[in-house]
């Protein structure tokens, strides 16, 4: 490799860095994700994700306007040839405070979901209880977790085509028990600029052999659809999220959302209708 290679390779390195690092910057700042004094709990599965986001809010963490702690976790669902050391000796690495807790996920999913049926839905379920709790355990203020872009617009789709309903990821969401916060800081980063970041940092990535295992998943259906799109109609994608930021909900048809049944004319009176074409009164006339 040339000297000239190596620089260009770097330059387009400092380009996407600087790229993904606004990304999250800009929706932490549109949504008020951290704030002064927060313990976010980064939920870090060994996916090219996650990692993204780590290594990102540490990044962040050094010139934010605000302090704030970062704390690692990981939760060991117990699959089948998860190499248990791999994170702990990259966190060590980093210096980063971590916990990796245990708790065997995956039997209970393999066993309760039925042959031919996708794992994620119970799976994200199980996952998510277990680090709420926990967030709750070690006083974290926020719980950050790794969906990007991509992610929110597939699930946008997802919930229209397969659930009858209008919804997505939110960048920022309290939880139903109103005891945990939960960030997307990746919300505004294309997923092909993290695989491209992942690869240039050489994360030891973890694939995970539950859903990976499983074919013609809803959401890879999805994805294809999109990518599809994408390439007939380069730009299609963002146009789709600005649209999930830009929402009117007077041209949809939720009954809760708007209040149609109130709707009411609000003409002007007969007097007043005379009055605006006849000024004070001066000589315009209907016709008979």
């Amino acid at each position: 490799m040339t000297v000239l290679d190596t620089r260009k390779e770097r330059l387009e390195f400092n380009k996407l860095q600087k790229r993904l690092r606004r990304n999250v910057g800009s929706a932490i700042a549109d949504y008020n994700m951290i704030e002064d004094g927060d313990k976010i709990m980064v939920c870090l599965s060994g996916g090219k994700d996650s990692y993204c986001m780590l290594d990102i809010l540490l990044n962040l963490q050094k010139t934010a306007p605000v302090s704030f702690e970062v704390i690692a976790v990981n939760l060991d669902q117990k699959q089948p040839g998860f190499p248990p050391e791999v994170l702990p000796r990259y966190l060590t690495g980093l210096g980063v405070p971590f916990h990796i807790l245990e708790k065997d996920t995956y039997s209970v999913v393999t066993e309760l979901v039925p042959e031919g049926k996708t794992y994620c839905g119970l799976c994200s379920r199980l996952r998510r209880g277990t680090l709420y709790s926990f967030a709750q355990q070690i006083g974290a203020t926020k719980i950050a977790l790794g969906h990007h872009r991509d992610d929110i617009i597939e699930t946008l789709f997802l919930n229209m085509f397969y659930g009858g309903k209008l919804k997505a990821m939110p960048p920022k969401l309290l939880s139903d028990d109103k005891q945990n916060v939960v960030i997307r800081p990746l919300a505004y980063c294309k997923e092909e600029d993290l695989v491209d970041y992942a690869e240039l940092k050489a994360f030891p990535i973890i694939p995970c052999n539950l859903c990976g295992s499983q074919d013609n998943l809803q959401r890879q259906v999805i994805k294809e659809m999109l990518q599809g799109w994408e390439k007939q109609n380069p730009g299609r994608m963002e146009t789709i999220f600005a649209a999930i930021k830009s929402v009117a909900p007077s041209q949809l048809a939720d009954t809760e959302l708007f209040d149609f049944a109130n709707l009411k004319l609000e003409r002007p009176s007969r007097i007043g209708m005379v009055n605006l074409w006849e000024g004070e009164g001066d000589g315009v006339r209907e016709s008979a």
